[in-house]
């Protein structure tokens, strides 16, 4: 995988990480640590977000293998175009894929609440890590986002490692927001919310483009027969 989508990974986190403030600052700023030094709640939070990112790599694993499937079969391009279609509609329908989702893992989404109450109020660093991930498999659009850029790089390791660069990029806004204590103004969250949804049309965009083989460097790069990109030299 190129290191433009290692990049894009990153970034997306980071600049949806701003949207994190609103869904999973709170947990963060309430971690119970029981080291009172500065030390001890940086390690602690360091753990905890850790250990979403952590989950978030686990998961890149079956998205690329789903996505590789794809690649074996020729039809690498078919589901770069797909995804992308698919992360526009959810922006532009966000009810249906909501409604869907939300039928699909009831279950599950309660069974991980449950183990997240149980761990939450243990405060030591094993604690805290394991808080993470669990809290890494709640629903959250930005995260399918990041999944759909995952499956679409055709590999389990180069999907993980697009996953584990995505938790890496909100790492810095999440680590900020639970040792400062403050939330960010209804303003500001105001204008994340916004933006989140245009965020997700351009990453689908590029999904499409990249699919569409236009020979355009790095934005559409041409493929060739055996799935590789083609690079010519002059």
């Amino acid at each position: 995988m190129e290191t433009q989508m290692f990049m894009a990974a990153f970034l997306i986190g980071v600049a949806g990480s701003l949207h994190c403030i609103g869904m999973c600052g709170p947990l963060a700023m309430a971690l119970p640590v029981r080291d009172k030094h500065m030390i001890g709640k940086v390690a602690g939070r360091l753990l905890y977000n850790f250990g979403r990112t952590a989950t978030y790599a686990f998961m890149g694993l079956f998205s690329g293998l789903i996505g590789k499937v794809f690649y074996l079969a020729g039809y690498q391009q078919v589901l770069s175009i797909l995804l992308g279609v698919l992360v526009i509609a959810a922006v532009l329908y966000p009810s249906l894929v909501k409604g869907k989702i939300n039928v699909i893992g009831f279950g599950l989404v309660n069974s991980i609440k449950r183990g997240l109450t149980r761990v939450f109020n243990n405060g030591s660093y094993p604690g805290l890590m394991f808080t993470g991930v669990l809290n890494g498999f709640l629903p959250c659009g930005l995260v399918y986002m990041a999944l759909a850029g995952s499956m679409a790089t055709g590999g389990m390791i180069s999907g993980s490692l697009f996953m584990a660069a995505f938790g890496l990029g909100t790492l810095p806004v999440m680590m900020a927001v639970s040792l400062g204590g403050a939330f960010a103004s209804e303003s500001i969250k105001s204008k994340i919310r916004k933006a989140v949804p245009a965020m997700m049309v351009v990453m689908g965009l590029v999904l499409i483009l990249r699919g569409l083989n236009l020979g355009i460097p790095y934005v559409s790069p041409a493929v060739g027969a055996e799935g590789q990109e083609v690079h010519s030299c002059h």
